[in-house]
């Protein structure tokens, strides 16, 4: 069912969600408005039909043990019961590694890290929870997966480091279940540089994508391995954008035009990124959202970033590049977090945001989904075209 997308912060009426007067994602130039009760009736019925796909969720290493149970509700911001609360259907559980040095011994302490976190994420869904929980491999996963009424778990990478100098591992990695690696993290690796240098570090390194850099992408494209540029320096993202045969993403990054920090993308990378097809996961850590707080970082901010700062850099982001090349995620338990969705059981909040700002049911579920799996469709069909004929 679609519905008319109004102005900012229009309020819908119900009638029009109960016949879907049909729009194309543009803008109506009536404002229609009824109660805040009806608002909830309409949004709570969008964020019930669309499904909803968080593309950043960190865990630690003990996570999935008796210590940090996912299956229990606790003091994570990420845990099965409250995405039950709040009707989030998709998380991708992240192997995050810190950088360390880029030599051999690095290499292999950042593997052995990265193979704890892949372990405990199949030990989650293969062993504790299997009935609840389910690892998708492919996009039609998900929504198979969601159908059956299972939470989907999808995994990403967080910084390529665990990659060492070896491609082959990039195809093991993907054989465990990544599917998508954030190039760098905070500090230039043996990849690309960061668009935060450790303090020990020059600005750039490579001056964008190393030169093995270019070989990774080139076999993340072959392996079917969606790139991501979130943490990665300007110079490298626009060079991954160019190179890359498959659509790129940013898995959790928002944008520099409202809130001028390094790990944002300015109006130039989010055209680069929409010209390769790619999608920006707007994301919920308050230090990327408003200018202040990124200011205040180290103080007491005067007011904390909320739902209404997300959903603004949302907003900037459709009005840039088009409906079709942005998302949604959290960064729970890494950093995330705002008032309005502090964890996955307030997930409601946001789309109720996209609702009062006069978004379509259909563009609803683009943000919070269908961006981001078509995506991850044409990086699979990418990598398929790539294999030999008969594979």
């Amino acid at each position: 069912m679609m519905q008319t997308r109004t102005g900012t912060r229009a309020v819908m009426s119900l009638a029009v969600a109960a016949v879907g007067i049909a729009g194309c994602g543009g803008r109506d130039s009536t404002q229609l408005t009824v109660g805040e009760t009806d608002l909830d009736e309409v949004a709570r019925g969008i964020h019930a039909r669309v499904l909803t796909l968080d593309t950043h969720d960190d865990i630690p290493p003990n996570f999935a043990t008796d210590e940090v149970d996912p299956g229990v509700r606790g003091d994570r911001q990420m845990e099965l019961p409250k995405m039950r609360e709040g009707g989030l259907d998709v998380g991708f559980f992240v192997v995050y590694v810190g950088q360390g040095d880029n030599t051999e011994v690095g290499y292999a302490q950042a593997y052995e890290q990265a193979i704890t976190k892949f372990d405990a994420i199949h030990r989650m869904t293969e062993e504790m929870y299997p009935e609840e929980i389910e690892i998708a491999y492919t996009a039609d996963d998900v929504e198979r997966i969601h159908a059956a009424g299972k939470l989907v778990a999808a995994i990403g990478i967080e910084n390529g480091w665990p990659v060492g100098e070896d491609l082959g591992r990039l195809e093991e990695f993907h054989a465990r279940g990544g599917r998508y690696i954030t190039l760098a993290h905070n500090g230039h690796n043996q990849i690309a540089d960061s668009a935060q240098p450790r303090e020990s570090e020059p600005a750039e390194q490579h001056g964008g994508l190393s030169e093995f850099g270019r070989e990774v992408v080139a076999e993340m494209n072959r392996v079917g391995i969606m790139i991501d540029v979130s943490h990665i320096s300007k110079n490298a993202m626009l060079q991954a954008a160019a190179q890359s045969a498959a659509p790129i993403m940013a898995s959790h990054s928002s944008c520099r035009r409202l809130c001028d920090v390094s790990r944002n993308m300015d109006d130039e990378q989010l055209r680069a990124l929409a010209q390769n097809g790619g999608v920006i996961q707007i994301v919920a850590v308050g230090d990327f959202l408003t200018q202040q707080l990124a200011l205040d970082a180290e103080s007491d901010p005067a007011e904390a970033a909320s739902v209404t700062d997300l959903v603004d850099h949302i907003d900037h982001a459709v009005n840039l590049i088009g409906i079709d090349h942005v998302g949604i995620s959290s960064d729970f338990d890494g950093g995330g977090g705002i008032v309005g969705w502090n964890d996955a059981s307030e997930t409601f909040n946001v789309t109720r945001e996209l609702v009062e700002r006069g978004y379509s049911e259909q563009d609803i579920g683009k943000l919070w989904s269908g961006n981001l799996l078509r995506v991850w469709r044409e990086v699979e069909a990418v990598a398929a075209a790539s294999q030999p004929s008969g594979e």
